[in-house]
């Protein structure tokens, strides 16, 4: 009796995931880093690729390593946290650094911005807001944890109660319009309708805006737009 021929086997289709994104991971507390390695590691998104144990290790470590995201302690030996993103931004300037620190601390919150961190989490809420804090740098957003709102709170009250200028004063109504539009992510040409202007004079307020706060790039500009309080974190 002949053989029954068989089906053709259907081809395999290709459902491979987009690659995690790789994250570089510094404390000086081997415990700690082990703990944040699981919050990280139990997302397909994202995946620790290297350890450091100090602010100088992880300068190393990010020169040796393609990384996305390099998630840095504050109080750390040899270089602090903050020294290390000084560091990193200026020798990677496209990697994406978040601060994670157990100081609720306004004095460390706007160092860690300067430094070019794009967002602030305690170790306390590590749990809950680490994986968003990852993501949003990831995606080039800035992210404040509660902890770093009270922090801002804590500074524009002292900026008055000490009769100290506060940031938005140092722009023009108009600056601060363009500005707070900037920051909420509209386009020039949004931002031209809605004021009524022109793009290139949106463009031109831009450009100011950047020179005259010494600023970089939109990033930068969310960042003061938090600070002068221009837009909620």
């Amino acid at each position: 009796m002949p053989d029954t021929p068989r089906a053709p086997t259907p081809a395999p289709t290709s459902t491979s995931a987009p690659a995690p994104a790789r994250i570089l991971l510094a404390d000086d507390h081997a415990l700690v880093r082990r703990g944040v390695r699981m919050i990280l590691d139990r997302e397909p998104d994202l995946e620790v690729v290297a350890e450091a144990g100090d602010g100088a290790e992880a300068v190393d470590l990010a020169r040796a390593h393609e990384v996305d995201l390099a998630v840095l302690d504050v109080a750390m030996p040899r270089l602090t946290g903050l020294q290390a993103a000084r560091e990193l931004a200026a020798r990677r300037p496209g990697l994406r650094v978040l601060m994670l620190t157990m100081h609720d601390n306004e004095q460390y919150f706007f160092q860690a911005l300067k430094a070019g961190a794009c967002g602030y989490v305690l170790k306390s809420v590590a749990d809950r807001d680490l994986v968003a804090a990852c993501r949003a740098a990831l995606d080039d957003e800035p992210f404040l944890c509660p902890g770093a709102v009270t922090a801002l709170i804590r500074n524009y009250l002292d900026r008055v109660r000490h009769g100290e200028e506060t940031p938005g004063q140092v722009l023009t109504p108009r600056e601060e319009e363009v500005l707070k539009l900037v920051a909420e992510g509209h386009s020039s040409k949004e931002i031209a309708g809605l004021l009524v202007i022109s793009v290139k004079t949106v463009q031109r307020h831009r450009a100011n805006l950047l020179h005259k706060l010494g600023l970089r790039d939109r990033l930068d500009l969310t960042r003061y737009a938090v600070r002068a309080g221009l837009i909620e974190p």
